[in-house]
């Protein structure tokens, strides 16, 4: 139970840890995203997901069962809550809530590739189809046993296609983060990019958030890889040391090479580091020693770092880095697996299996891991693909231009973030539907309003949305004014920062050599 309250306790973390690398336009737009699988996913998982994903095979060949059902686990209708797990020692009720929490944050994940874009309600359904046709599909293929056979060896013997092939997956390489990293990056190829991406530079609106969010998912990491040994022991000790020195590993290796790279370390790279050794790991948890942990954390750190730089160079939009760690990171961490894996003496043979170092090894288990993971991100990735696509073309999962301009939170939401500024005051206004702006005082931390007069919002919207397309070489007075500009509201420009009078000019140049007419362009008192 504490195991499932750690990795329910990783959802706000992750909500966190990305809410705090999009702009401040977009914060609660992305946080939702996150949060919403809460909702969702956790009623789903109790209605049906649970029942699809272990249940007894329902679709099978020779080699093993795709997906699993019983009726029984619809929303536990048959189950008592005394009724325990055979082969485990838990009861149902409990199984069911844990693995319910892999489910949700796992699709959550996936909205960091696309953050600051998509529309809210297309996420939503999203949601729902993919944890149908991926997640719970995957869940029963790597760890669905026979728990429902009767007979007295029950529970020990895998009915899934990979679990039978097997394949190692402690905690969720292929199940989790494979999946989603791979999802998210064909979301990424059917989806466009965020206006103004990659020539102008998307600062994350507090890193704050971001390193507090990597905390907690690090605390909670040791429910999720410490609590699928499923009992408080050796086995959950030894997941438990693994994970520490894999995310301290990756966090230090990540660190230095991007201190060496770059000149400077970063909290951001910090931050990202240490979830990239988590995700590595997760796989190989409870099938390494704390060394082997270790070493598959250095290189994960290192990596997952060159995966994320060469973002820019390969010019595809992957916001929060959702392909370049997990994707990244988790199929690495499922290779990894049968080069440090070790047989445990004392534990049953299916425990783990000689990995490629250990004593008496071979590269049997190497190759089974290798295909498990790349049968895994085909099989995400092709479906996710047409989702997506399915989905955009039904529903629109982009937001409009316009609207991705305004930033999410107000349009998606009618709610506002925060401000960093001191005493603000929040104005009183008749329509209580609408978000409630804050007043910032007149010296506000920079902060001030420049107004366009001479051309309807309409026009004005437009033209900045065009401005706001990727170009060979924009216009220099638009390379002048986009850093310091932070939303724009009908003809009303909010900057934070840089000289209003030259900002205010550039601002006006740009928009009569767009719109071909004299403007009035003024700083707002």
């Amino acid at each position: 139970m504490v195991s499932t309250a750690l990795v329910l306790l990783m959802v706000p973390g992750l909500a966190l840890f990305y809410g705090g690398m999009v702009r401040r336009k977009n914060v609660l737009a992305t946080m939702m995203q996150s949060m919403v699988a809460l909702a969702i996913v956790g009623v789903y998982w109790i209605a049906i997901g649970y029942a699809l994903a272990f249940g007894q095979p329902l679709i099978e060949t020779s080699a093993g069962s795709f997906l699993g059902f019983r009726a029984e686990l619809v929303f536990l209708a048959g189950v008592q809550p005394y009724d325990v797990l055979p082969g485990t020692g838990i009861p149902v009720y409990l199984h069911m809530l844990y693995q319910g929490m892999f489910a949700i944050i796992t699709p959550a994940l996936i909205s960091g590739a696309v953050a600051e874009r998509i529309r809210f309600k297309p996420y939503c359904i999203f949601l729902i189809l993919w944890i149908t046709l991926v997640y719970c599909p995957l869940a029963h293929c790597v760890w669905a046993l026979d728990w429902w056979t009767g007979l007295p060896d029950a529970g020990t013997n895998a009915v899934g296609f990979l679990g039978k092939m097997e394949a190692l997956d402690f905690a969720g390489g292929t199940v989790v983060h494979i999946a989603a990293g791979f999802s998210g990056l064909a979301a990424i190829l059917i989806l466009r990019k965020r206006i103004g991406y990659p020539e102008h530079a998307m600062h994350p609106n507090s890193m704050v958030l971001t390193l507090t969010g990597a905390g907690l998912l690090w605390f909670g990491w040791f429910g999720f890889n410490g609590g699928s040994g499923l009992a408080s022991g050796a086995l959950a000790t030894s997941a438990f040391a693994a994970t520490q020195s894999a995310a301290a590993a990756a966090a230090l290796s990540w660190m230095l090479v991007e201190w060496w790279h770059r000149g400077k370390p970063t909290a951001l790279g910090l931050a990202t580091g240490l979830v990239a050794g988590l995700v590595a790991v997760t796989p190989a948890s409870g099938f390494v020693y704390p060394w082997g942990g270790f070493v598959i954390g250095l290189i994960s750190g290192v990596v997952c770092y060159v995966s994320v730089s060469l973002k820019p160079f390969i010019k595809y939009d992957d916001s929060l880095d959702a392909f370049g760690v997990h994707g990244v990171g988790g199929f690495l961490g499922a290779v990894l697996t049968g080069v440090f894996c070790v047989e445990w003496d004392f534990l049953s043979p299916t425990v783990g299996k000689p990995g490629l170092l250990a004593s008496g090894g071979s590269p049997r288990q190497l190759g089974i891991q290798l295909l498990a993971a790349a049968l895994s991100a085909v099989f995400a990735f092709a479906l996710s693909l047409v989702l997506v696509k399915l989905i955009d073309t039904a529903f629109g999962f982009m937001a409009d231009l316009e609207e991705e301009i305004e930033g999410l939170d107000r349009l998606e939401h009618g709610e506002t973030g925060f401000d960093f500024g001191y005493g603000y005051e929040v104005a009183t206004i008749a329509n209580p539907a609408e978000p409630r702006p804050a007043i910032v005082p007149p010296n506000g931390f920079g902060r001030f309003h420049v107004v366009v007069e001479g051309a309807n919002n309409g026009d004005l919207i437009h033209a900045w949305s065009e401005m706001c397309k990727p170009t060979p070489e924009p216009e220099p007075e638009f390379k002048e004014v986009y850093p310091f500009v932070t939303t724009v509201q009908g003809n009303r420009f909010q900057f934070r920062g840089g000289d209003k009078n030259l900002l205010r000019a550039s601002l006006q140049k740009l928009f009569e050599k767009s719109l071909k007419r004299p403007l009035r362009v003024k700083i707002e008192a």
